[in-house]
């Protein structure tokens, strides 16, 4: 419990302190590539006009704003960083009031409350993953949709050598010049290459009681595309 508290704090406090730099990395680590891996996630979930969406770890909000581009109305916003939220509040004044600061693993809804939940590189940054998607589960409508987009390392040599290159080398770096938080952007490779070799998010997810998953690759392998329905 302890290590999971300690987590859960570290987390919180590299996301406060580099909110204010978060989309302006994020757009140009990923090279603008990270728009299309959310309008893609969202394409694959099939969400409509009658989606009831929390956008789960949403940060600044990117993957919710995405959403309501595609023509989702009703969202909501949980996040434990303080910080991240009053940024999303501010990119999306339709969003205010609509945000709740709160971990993955106590999500603070009633039962069956939404037809859908998306997180976007937040899994990897919750103290029980296990313990997570039992929340989702919770919250989530019989038949709704839990959609999980994530980084992981590329099956293929060539690319996986550039990404390994690209994350432990550069990235840290770039990161580090420009959100002057030194461990912000030495956390990110490090959680992605320990999630990768341990965690088996479809296996978790079946734990957790959704019945199917369903698992797509984009851009070479880079991220995962995980769908669950409860």
């Amino acid at each position: 419990m302890e290590a999971a508290n300690s987590k859960k704090y570290r987390v919180k406090r590299i996301f406060d302190t580099i909110s204010y730099r978060y989309d302006f990395l994020n757009h140009f680590l990923s090279l603008g590539i990270d728009h299309y891996w959310r309008s893609k996630a969202i394409q694959l979930s099939k969400m409509d006009d009658g989606t009831i969406l929390l956008d789960v770890a949403c940060g600044t909000g990117d993957f919710a704003i995405s959403a309501a581009k595609s023509g989702v109305k009703k969202i909501f916003g949980a996040d434990f960083s303080f910080n991240m939220l009053c940024l999303f509040n501010k990119k999306a004044g339709w969003m205010k009031g609509k945000t709740t600061q709160s971990v993955a693993e106590h999500l603070p809804f009633k039962d069956e409350s939404f037809t859908n939940i998306t997180v976007a590189f937040g899994v990897r940054n919750f103290y029980d993953i296990l313990d997570g998607f039992k929340s989702f589960h919770r919250v989530l409508k019989q038949g709704g949709k839990a959609t999980i987009l994530e980084f992981r390392l590329p099956s293929n040599i060539l690319i996986k050598k550039f990404y390994l290159l690209y994350f432990n080398k550069i990235l840290p770096l770039l990161g580090r010049i420009i959100s002057k938080d030194k461990e912000a952007y030495t956390y990110l490779p490090e959680s992605v290459d320990e999630f990768d070799k341990k965690v088996d998010l479809v296996e978790l997810l079946k734990l957790s009681g959704f019945k199917e998953v369903n698992k797509y690759s984009l851009s070479f392998g880079l991220v995962q595309v995980v769908i669950a329905e409860k």
